[in-house]
């Protein structure tokens, strides 16, 4: 049977006026350590205010600051005991804010404690500061219980320890979309099919591709070889078919701070020991892999086995983006066991070499950071969670440039980037399914992925939980990016105050001046060689996306130029098996047609190319290690006559390296 990680459970009776709950909640896996934290008392209050900010956040922190600034007054509402989200909870430095792409209040923030080797305390006490110094009265525990509207208006929301603050724009800050989510507002959760919004990354992937895979086979059944024994914890024996949809999305973990010298806090045993969930760390490491140890003071999935395997709770927060607050209480000291278990499970189990046990050993949580939680972070690492779902999705096509909005409101910048959503068995051995790193350049936010439908409400702005696809997001949800949306939220409400119109009426042209004024940087300057359009090319192009392909190809940009979304490649193996067939009408004539590839030392240098044209077949030997000759981008297979239809098929059969496919383009002869 396979075991369940099931906390031991305290009953807490709480006397809540007007609620009468006996809420159930787990142990803490240490001391001081909780998401949950309910009323002892209710204590009805009112406040009102212009701005209302549900959501401490860092995207929430900066909206309350900016609605300050815009002159109006702004509450801002934290569901914990701290203000930052995990910019205060457990980075020491972040992605995304380049200074070319992160300006006005985010870049005010970063001035101050750099973007790298920042103290998680320094950063929150800034952050204090500047809340202070803009004036904007902070809530503490503040806990979402009920929505009040008229029509499409939010007129109230209600707090379950009685406080109900009432606003003109309201503005949810959460990871999760939880005040959107009771207010109406359409979401999704998990993982949109590919063909939702012709995407390519979003779907389900193949178990085993994506990076950050086993290095070796490693048995995925509790008594090895026997299946009957049953699945290890977590582990799934169907991961579903790649393409389509799934309520699965990407492993959350506690983001690491830590530290080595005398006064660090030795890991300690969680509440909740069990050592099956470490079962395939042991192996790992009785397999003779590579740990790969990559601690440093920042330490996230990646920094062990390559991200194989190490902190990540993988499959332990499909719940989460939906649950109540008791759930979510659980699924964080769910988190929490697991994660304090394997740092302890690393520097305590004798199945651990000797020589790796003290290497953990001389690491240990900082003795001045979370100093009520033990010297473990307070924030759980939310990647994903409800998102919403408005009349302007960002998708794949915003984050490789080839749809770009008029309304762009910032900038982002990082990869598309997805962590394992899944652990499959395949062939008696695990895969982690779900991992994309795809690179994009700097791209434009529209401000319509921030409004919700007006038919659903007409005075809220979302500028974290954003309406945008599993894969979008998966690039949006940076730290810095949420600072800049939440600051262009707070701006477009205030200009709602003003002009008195609905969110969706506001006014771009005057929105994106303010904005501008304000130091924002909303459209990207510097040079970058993006994705080049099949529509700007001459003559017919056929993508790799559109050729009839055998055998397993593998998607990639990670080169560029290239045409379309990206390149695929063979992985270099299969050969003889793997082949990718460009066909496509045409109008009779000589046409040159011309191979797209990106050059690399890895790729095959015998590449062999059939074309087939009206005279029969012709066959070239293609070097892809060399670049190609037509604008870095195309090589030329020659100059054929055509009379319907054009044809050219490449096959890895014989290669000595990768194969790249990306595009063939038939040229009309008198267009060159």
């Amino acid at each position: 049977m396979q075991k369940t990680l099931l906390p031991a459970v305290v009953l807490l009776i709480l006397a809540m006026a007007g609620h009468g709950l006996a809420q159930t909640l787990p142990e803490p896996a240490v001391a001081g350590l909780r998401y949950y934290y309910p009323p002892e008392k209710v204590e009805p209050r009112e406040i009102e205010t212009d701005i209302c900010v549900y959501g401490g956040t860092s995207g929430g922190v900066v909206a309350a600051i900016q609605a300050r600034r815009m002159g109006k007054s702004a509450v801002l509402l934290s569901f914990g005991k701290h203000v930052g989200g995990l910019t205060t909870g457990g980075l020491s430095h972040t992605d995304g804010g380049g200074a070319d792409v992160c300006g006005g209040i985010a870049r005010e923030f970063y001035n101050q404690i750099g973007q790298r080797n920042f103290k998680p305390s320094d950063a929150e006490d800034v952050y204090k500061k500047m809340l202070a110094d803009a004036g904007v009265d902070v809530h503490y525990l503040a806990h979402l219980d009920k929505v009040t509207k008229d029509g499409t208006q939010i007129t109230s929301i209600s707090m379950e320890d009685g406080l109900v603050v009432k606003a003109k724009q309201f503005i949810d800050a959460t990871y999760e979309g939880d005040l959107f989510a009771r207010a109406g507002v359409s979401y999704a959760v998990g993982r949109e099919a590919n063909s939702v919004y012709d995407e390519t990354y979003d779907g389900i992937r193949q178990p085993g591709t994506g990076g950050h895979n086993f290095p070796t086979a490693v048995d995925p059944y509790v008594k090895p070889g026997d299946p009957s024994s049953g699945l290890l914890p977590r582990i799934v024996a169907d991961g579903g078919v790649p393409g389509e949809g799934d309520k699965a999305i990407q492993a959350y973990c506690f983001r690491m701070r830590l530290v080595k010298g005398k006064d660090r806090i030795p890991f300690p045993k969680p509440n909740i020991y069990d050592t099956q969930q470490y079962e395939v760390l042991a192996r790992l490491f009785e397999s003779g892999a590579d740990p790969r140890m990559g601690w440093s003071i920042d330490t996230n999935n990646h920094h062990l086995f390559n991200g194989a395997y190490f902190i990540d709770f993988v499959g332990g927060n499909t719940d989460w983006p939906e649950g109540d607050w008791v759930t979510r209480e659980k699924i964080y000291q769910d988190h929490a066991n697991y994660q304090i278990g394997v740092m302890y499970f690393l520097t305590h189990s004798p199945r651990i070499p000797d020589e790796w046990r003290e290497k953990f050993a001389s690491f240990g949580l900082p003795s001045d950071e979370y100093q009520d939680t033990s010297g473990w972070t307070h924030e759980l690492y939310i990647r994903e969670g409800r998102r919403m779902v408005s009349d302007y999705v960002m998708t794949q096509d915003n984050c490789q440039g080839y749809k770009i909005p008029e309304d762009s409101i910032g900038l982002a910048s990082y990869n598309m980037d997805s962590h394992h959503c899944q652990m499959v068995a395949v062939d008696g051995a695990i895969r982690n399914e779900g991992n994309v790193e795809i690179g994009v350049s700097p791209y434009p936010v529209a401000y319509r992925a921030i409004t919700p439908k007006a038919s659903e409400c007409t005075n809220l702005l979302v500028p974290v939980a954003l309406s945008s696809s599993h894969i979008s997001f998966g690039s949006i949800r940076m730290e810095p990016v949420f600072m800049i949306l939440g600051q262009s939220a707070a701006t477009a409400a205030a200009q709602a105050i003003d002009d008195q119109v609905t969110v969706q009426n506001v006014k771009y042209e005057p929105l994106a001046k303010r904005l501008l004024a304000d130091g924002q940087i909303i459209q990207y300057e510097g040079a970058s060689k993006g994705p080049i359009s099949p529509k700007t090319l001459k003559g017919v192009v056929v993508d790799d996306r559109d050729a009839k392909l055998s055998g397993e190809w593998e998607e990639s940009n990670h080169i560029r130029p290239f045409v379309g979304r990206g390149y695929r490649h063979d992985q270099d193996q299969a050969k003889g098996k793997t082949t990718a067939t460009f066909a496509t009408k045409l109008k009779p004539g000589e046409y040159e047609v011309r191979l797209a590839y990106s050059a690399n030392g890895n790729r095959a240098r015998n590449l062999p190319v059939t074309i087939q044209h009206a005279g029969g077949e012709q066959k070239v030997t293609v070097n892809q290690r060399e670049k190609p000759s037509i604008d870095d981008l195309f090589v030329s297979l020659g100059k054929f006559h055509f009379d319907e239809q054009g044809q050219v098929v490449v096959s890895n059969e014989g290669t000595n390296g990768f194969v790249i496919i990306d595009a063939v383009v038939f040229v009309p002869v008198d267009e060159n």
